[in-house]
């Protein structure tokens, strides 16, 4: 709607995960470091927590595309599966042929042969869960189970773990406590701090194709930050409809009042959080329409 209006060749802001928007501030670079080097080690589980919104699932996404030759990684976006569907979603992943009926004996065996097949072509396997605190507990303890497939050198499989910190909570549960003691790489993504996120705005415009001056100022950033969190979906969220605000206008320059208009419409209390749009929001759309229509006549 408004990328022609800024000079952009996309919108900046989209809440989807494209790997060409990822932002190494230091903790995101320290994530992928960590993932980079426990994957190398290829011993134990690997877990990556973080709040919801603070960019897992981006990370999850740039180590597949980082991790380079020598590696085959099966992702499984939503682990919510009995144990037996997560064996037959890994088997999938890993492009295993298996006859319609199999029973658990002879799936447990198809996926052992492929593993130890990738191993002696040299391949070092990673399965990455996404969404982990959702994956029951009898799921997991089947995980920890395949863990154990190894050669006398090497572990056949490495599990990697992303979840919500209630994943914490759940691998406190005693009866996966030897899950828990397996795991030898941990990080916890948190928040962009205050002084990253105007250098996380300019990256996200820079690749959106933006050339110009200064877009938000430094009272729109000094804003988002404090109605964000520095939580990088809600920067995301607030950031884009701030800009649909300053087109609206017909303006050139996000303001601090183009964010408090966003951030209204945006950060609510639990109890409204489920409602689609406010007033503020309509504004921002009629206002955006609006001068869509006048400039198009």
């Amino acid at each position: 709607m408004y990328a022609k209006h800024f000079g952009l060749r996309e919108a900046p802001f989209n809440i989807t995960p494209d790997t060409s928007y990822f932002f190494t501030c230091p903790h995101s670079q320290e994530a992928l470091n960590t993932l980079l080097v426990a994957a190398r080690s290829g011993e134990g589980f690997i877990k990556i927590t973080g709040e919801v919104g603070t960019g897992k699932t981006l990370l999850c996404r740039k180590f597949i595309a980082t991790i380079g030759p020598g590696f085959v990684t099966a992702y499984i976006p939503n682990p919510l599966l009995e144990p037996r569907t997560l064996m037959l979603a890994l088997a999938d992943e890993l492009e295993i042929a298996l006859e319609r009926d199999v029973d658990q004996h002879q799936l447990l065996k198809s996926i052992t042969a492929r593993l130890i097949e990738l191993a002696q072509q040299d391949q070092q396997v990673l399965l990455l869960l996404d969404e982990a605190q959702a994956i029951p507990v009898e799921s997991l303890e089947a995980l920890r189970l395949l863990s154990n497939l190894e050669t006398e050198k090497r572990k056949l499989l490495q599990i990697i773990l992303f979840g919500q910190p209630e994943l914490n909570v759940r691998l406190q549960d005693n009866a996966i406590r030897q899950l828990a003691q397996r795991i030898t790489f941990h990080y916890h993504l948190g928040p962009l701090k205050r002084d990253d996120i105007e250098y996380y705005l300019a990256h996200r415009l820079r690749v959106a194709g933006y050339d110009g001056s200064r877009l938000f100022t430094r009272g729109a950033v000094a804003r988002l930050y404090g109605a964000s969190g520095g939580i990088p979906r809600l920067v995301n969220i607030i950031a884009n409809k701030a800009l649909m605000a300053c087109f609206g206008e017909g303006q050139q320059q996000v303001s601090r009042r183009h964010v408090s208009l966003a951030a209204r419409d945006t950060v609510q209390p639990r109890s409204k959080s489920r409602l689609a749009w406010t007033a503020a929001g309509t504004a921002i759309l009629v206002a955006a329409c609006g001068l869509t229509w006048t400039l198009s006549k």
